[in-house]
């Protein structure tokens, strides 16, 4: 009987050392490589969808405390820091309200931004934009929150045909990206001109009229510059993609875009 107990013990015991390692090393895994991120709102359409699942590279621009979950790494600046390019697609910490985001950078520091009837003007030099026909997807809700996509032709009805216009802007250096246009003369297609600092960077979402980026003013809970001390990693690949409000409902799967490159 006691050696049934000692080796009941022994095997509880063996089984909390094997899953508490198995969280040190996904924790080490998680802080130092690669951190799931799960896409929660159509800021950032047509370039990434509700439901897209990808993993953030963390080793492109280096560790901060908020490289740990919860904001957690005893890590006081930056460490093995490199600057992003502009036009990358980052994941970082909100300064305001502590969560995740995730925008393209548009603006790097010392550049000045403005946008002008929602084009985008860096340096005093319009970012050219080419159309691009048209983004179309079925307005129905979208992904574990159920939001319903805003669309250019409202009002749409449930299931019906939601359009927003498309264009590819083309950044300085050559980079290329689709936005997206719901509303002409939407109070964020004109701003002030905007100076980067020095260890910050100015981001905006590629679905341009649902975006909350760093052309609202941080004082009011909007975004503002983000300081290079928030940058967690960037999103190169979509591993997974699901349009439904759970993984199990297979039909809502988007197959095409498994292992997509994020450009």
């Amino acid at each position: 009987m006691a050696d049934t107990i000692k080796k009941t013990e022994g095997g509880l015991w063996e089984t909390v050392k094997t899953v508490f390692w198995a969280l040190v090393i996904a924790g080490i895994f998680r802080t130092l490589f690669f951190q799931p991120f799960w896409i929660p709102s159509g800021s950032m359409k047509d370039t990434l969808l509700i439901g897209d699942f990808l993993f953030v590279n963390k080793m492109a621009y280096g560790y901060s405390r908020h490289s740990c979950p919860f904001s957690m790494c005893p890590i006081t600046g930056r460490i093995l820091g490199s600057q992003p390019e502009r036009g990358d697609v980052v994941v970082f910490r909100h300064p305001v309200q502590n969560v995740d985001f995730i925008k393209r950078v548009i603006g790097l520091p010392g550049d000045t931004v403005q946008v002008r009837g929602g084009i985008v003007y860096l340096n005093g030099e319009e970012v050219p934009q080419t159309q691009a026909g048209e983004f179309v997807e079925a307005k129905l809700p979208q992904g574990p929150q159920q939001l319903m996509p805003r669309c250019a032709n409202d009002p749409v009805p449930t299931g019906g045909e939601c359009i927003k216009t498309r264009a590819t802007e083309t950044l300085p250096g050559g980079r290329q990206h689709d936005v997206l246009n719901i509303l002409d003369g939407w109070m964020a297609d004109d701003t002030p001109v905007f100076t980067v600092p020095p260890g910050n960077y100015f981001m905006m979402g590629d679905n341009r009229d649902n975006s909350e980026d760093s052309r609202f003013d941080p004082a009011t809970g909007g975004l503002g510059f983000v300081p290079e001390e928030y940058l967690i990693g960037r999103a190169d690949r979509i591993m997974f993609s699901s349009a439904g409000r759970s993984l199990l409902f297979i039909w809502t799967w988007r197959p095409d875009r498994f292992f997509k490159a994020v450009h």
